[in-house]
Formats: structure tokens, C-alpha cells, sequence
């Protein structure tokens, strides 16, 4: 009963870092909420390391996801008629936005990333909240930034998704 009431205040601070940092990508990216591909950059940065090794499982550069999402951004611009080169050329390198007061929020994306990993806690009372279980959640939504970044990197989501579930898994086998 102590162990997961520990566990549990533990994975508060993960959750606390992991809005933290997506919330800093999204405003670094000029958007006030973070969405699901701010979330999967943040679950990168988690110090477990997790979200690492699920990348390396298929053989992908984490370092390459910051790239492939805001690759995202320019592409949609275009899809819509802009051009974005010579928007960045005459405002240079966009001043982030400064985070908004009150309680924190996120992008419908990142709510959903959010709720998923409420589920997941739910049902795996014991083990910890990881960056892998970010990644997993993530990589299995079909539709998105997320999943077009990791298609442009040569990525197939569910085998990243499958990768992580594995990583989550091998870990929780050392644990027990």
C-alpha cells in the first residue's frame, strides 16, 4: 500500500515535467496548448530514458522528431496556398509565447495523450509512468502531427507504439 502510494506521488512529478516540457515546445512553436507531438517531444526528455530505447527499437533518430514536426507545420501552410519562407524571412526567428496564467491546458490532441495515460494508470496500478507509455500513446494515434512527423522520418507509428509497449514491458520485467 506505501509502495504504490509513493509510486503514485512519483508519477505526479512525471506528469508535472511532462506538461512542463510540452507545454515549452508548443509555446517555443507559438502555440498556447500543447498537443500530441508536443507531448511525445517532452516524453523524450523524461530522464528514464525510455522513450529513447522505444525509438531505437525501430531503428529511428529521436534527435530527428523536433525536425519532422515542425516540417508538419511548414507542409500544412502549404497546403493551404502559404508559403512560409517568406513569412520566417521578414519575422526571423519567432519570440516564444509566454505561458498563460491559470491551470493548464492542452490542445484536444494533448488532452487525449492525457486521458490515455490516466487509462493506462488505471488499469497498471503498480508500475511507473514512463516515457515510453507517452510514446505508445502517441505513436497509436492513427491521425495528427504526431503521426505524419513519424511517417516523414520513415517511422510506422504502430510499430513504434508496438516498440514501446515492449520497452514498458521489459521494464517492468526488471523491476519485478
Amino acid at each position: 500500500m506505501f509502495e504504490r502510494l509513493k509510486q503514485r506521488v512519483r508519477d505526479m512529478g512525471t506528469i508535472k515535467a511532462l506538461c512542463e516540457a510540452a507545454e515549452r515546445h508548443a509555446l517555443a512553436a507559438g502555440e498556447r496548448e500543447a498537443g500530441a507531438e508536443h507531448f511525445l517531444l517532452a516524453a523524450l526528455e523524461l530522464p528514464d530514458g525510455s522513450a529513447h530505447r522505444a525509438f531505437e527499437r525501430v531503428g529511428a533518430d529521436a534527435a530527428r522528431l523536433g525536425a519532422a514536426v515542425e516540417q508538419q507545420y511548414r507542409d500544412a501552410l502549404h497546403g493551404v496556398g502559404v508559403d512560409p519562407e517568406p513569412l520566417e524571412a521578414a519575422a526571423g526567428a519567432p519570440e516564444p509565447l509566454a505561458p498563460a496564467a491559470g491551470l493548464y491546458r492542452a490542445a484536444p490532441s494533448g488532452q487525449a495523450v492525457m486521458q490515455r495515460l490516466a487509462a493506462l494508470r488505471a488499469e497498471d496500478k503498480g508500475a511507473a509512468l514512463l516515457g515510453c507509455h507517452v510514446v505508445a500513446v502517441v505513436a497509436g494515434m492513427p491521425q495528427g502531427v504526431a503521426a505524419r512527423a513519424l511517417r516523414a522520418m520513415g517511422v510506422e507509428p504502430q510499430a513504434l507504439a508496438r516498440a514501446a509497449g515492449d520497452e514498458a514491458a521489459a521494464l517492468s520485467r526488471r523491476a519485478a
